[in-house]
């Protein structure tokens, strides 16, 4: 469907997404850090770790913060960061 042929109710629901894409990011990002927590296979921790880091780079991340995460793959260090980008994004 191209895109002049959206709703306008469509339009506004895809430009709210992207308005807030990164709050939805982090929201991913956070229930990551729970999923790390709980898995119980290195198969499923590095499948959860390259989702991350996915979403790190979709953040704008700095390459070498998410190069010594990756490089830690401790979730503390994950979710310590984690906690500073809500904080800054507003959203506590």
């Amino acid at each position: 469907m191209p895109k002049d042929e959206y709703s306008e109710y469509q339009k506004a629901v895809i430009s709210d997404y992207y308005t807030n894409l990164d709050a939805i990011m982090l929201e991913r990002l956070s229930s990551l850090v729970s999923e790390l927590y709980l898995a119980d296979s290195s198969e499923q921790n590095n499948k959860l770790w390259q989702k991350a880091r996915k979403i790190m780079e979709k953040l704008n991340i700095p390459q070498a913060i998410i190069e010594h995460i990756m490089e830690k793959r401790d979730e503390e260090i994950l979710a310590k960061n984690l906690q500073d980008w809500l904080n800054r994004s507003g959203k506590k």
